[in-house]
């Protein structure tokens, strides 16, 4: 028996060109089976949730969108770690970016305003997703895992949903580390006052991408934050669920 209308999870679809051979989503929060300030969708079990409901939602998840097979789940750090599928035999790993060339093989990364990035090479051989908050965007989480693609000018990135640029208010310790690495990551800070500014997660992530040879981008446009129906958000409600962006070959 199907599982009712009701308990269908909704995702997000990229709007890209990439090859037939590439499959991705992004969740949001909506059709599971978690409730309170999890409700419903939430598909991360380190959180507060009942393990069961968690379980219940990857079920959901795995058999409505058709994976081919359980993701590698990451232990996320905020690091730059990245995980190639092929090396992975089912066990817990601390990464925040998983790499694959295998079919079936599902790259998936959690968040809740942080940003998630999809990968995927131009001939549809490739696949990568990683988590990009903005301590990791910062170290070069994005530029490590586009070091397992041998040509960056063929691989094209999505971006999924994030804190949006009117509502992620950083210190002036955040724009300069990001400026230690890149001068013109000042064009991503409006300033607030008080030393606080404004940051443009997307805007970063793109400049660092642009600087290491991508220049397909996609996606983008969603705010965790202020779109509530469909998205969890940390910054917003401190306690909440996880979303989850993941692609395979297929």
């Amino acid at each position: 028996m199907s599982a009712p209308a009701r308990l269908t999870p909704l995702w997000l679809t990229p709007d890209w060109p990439a090859p037939a051979s590439v499959k991705a989503l992004s969740t949001t929060r909506q059709g599971g089976v978690s409730t309170g300030v999890y409700a419903s969708l939430n598909l991360g079990s380190h959180v507060g949730d009942a393990i069961a409901a968690v379980e219940q939602n990857r079920a959901l998840l795995q058999q409505q969108a058709a994976l081919p097979q359980a993701p590698a789940w990451l232990n996320q750090v905020h690091g730059t770690a990245v995980l190639d599928l092929a090396n992975w035999q089912g066990e817990l790993v601390s990464a925040d970016a998983a790499v694959s060339q295998q079919a079936d093989k599902v790259c998936l990364v959690m968040t809740a305003d942080c940003l998630p990035v999809l990968f995927c090479n131009l001939q549809g051989t490739q696949v990568a997703a990683a988590h990009a908050g903005w301590r990791g965007l910062c170290d070069g989480v994005l530029e490590q895992t586009l070091a397992h693609f041998a040509k960056p000018d063929e691989v094209m990135v999505w971006f999924g949903p994030a804190i949006g640029p009117g509502q992620f208010e950083v210190g002036s310790e955040v724009r300069t580390a990001f400026m230690q690495k890149n001068a013109g990551a000042n064009l991503a800070f409006v300033p607030q006052g008080d030393g606080k500014y404004l940051a443009n997660i997307y805007l970063l992530a793109r400049q660092r991408l642009l600087a290491a040879g991508v220049t397909r981008f996609y996606g983008g446009e969603h705010c965790t934050v202020s779109e509530s129906e469909l998205f969890f958000s940390y910054r917003r409600d401190g306690q909440t669920g996880r979303m989850a962006s993941c692609i395979w070959l297929g």
